[in-house]
């Protein structure tokens, strides 16, 4: 099987501390795969060098796609969103003082074909794409069942509400890849349950690959066809679910050598 991305040999320093030590990994084709280790293994590190948030030192990422084959070292991060690559983050970013539609409209901002100049007169072609994007925004909201809160600011809404508006935000570019960092993260059980469903809601539904970062023992074992295991910034494991469970490198890792 031809991967979806490709990654080989990647490294990040900073400085003289590598963060990120020739981890090669790839995805494959609607896929649900976690990167789990403990803190400090360089997780979030990776996800940024993945979605150019921060460049790469060496090694590289190919992304074989709907539209091509395309290397993405040294493209920026709006570059990679365009083709395919969308994320969340370990601290919610939404635009907290727009509405939970305009936080989706922004996004869809970046599959927009309209010119500045019709943009700027607002010529008749503005205005059929602006309402374009606000019903394919609005089903998209009605979806994961945030059309009732449409015109709520996003600073507004219950934590557990906000993290899902994340999600439906990434997913407003239309991405092949979603990188979901920590999404659990300060989340009751009963709001991780609901997330996990969404989840793989989003997976089975839009047919996307996704590479999650999570803390969650429970959560990554429940959804992950694979998983990573990173530690001090170089690749200890891969495999299923299972295998990682029973791997004696990472229960060392996670518990330490007494355990």
């Amino acid at each position: 099987m031809t991967s979806l991305l490709q990654v080989d040999n990647l490294v990040k320093n900073f400085g003289g501390l590598t963060a990120v030590s020739n981890v090669s990994m790839h995805l494959d084709n609607n896929e649900l795969v976690a990167l789990i280790g403990p803190n400090g293994a360089g997780k979030t590190t990776l996800f940024n060098l993945l979605t150019g948030v921060i460049p790469v030192s060496s090694g590289s990422i190919v992304l074989k796609g709907d539209d091509g084959t395309f290397a993405l070292n040294g493209k920026p991060a709006y570059r990679i969103a365009k083709l395919g690559l969308s994320r969340t983050f370990q601290n919610i970013r939404l635009f907290k003082n727009l509405s939970v539609l305009d936080n989706v409209l922004i996004a869809m901002t970046s599959r927009s074909k309209e010119g500045f100049i019709a943009s700027i007169f607002r010529l008749p072609s503005y205005y059929k794409t602006e309402k374009q994007l606000v019903e394919e925004a609005t089903k998209l909201l009605t979806i994961f069942e945030l059309e009732d809160d449409m015109d709520v600011l996003a600073k507004n809404l219950p934590y557990g509400t906000q993290r899902r508006l994340e999600i439906v935000r990434a997913l407003a570019t239309k991405p092949q890849i979603l990188f979901l960092d920590e999404p659990a993260a300060g989340m009751n059980p009963e709001e991780t349950a609901n997330l996990t469903q969404l989840i793989l809601k989003v997976q089975h539904r839009f047919h996307i690959t996704v590479l999650l970062i999570e803390h969650d023992m429970s959560l990554v074992m429940n959804l992950a066809e694979r998983i990573y295991v990173l530690d001090h910034g170089s690749l200890l494991a891969e495999g299923t679910p299972d295998e990682i469970k029973a791997n004696h490198k990472v229960i060392k890792a996670y518990l330490g050598e007494g355990e």
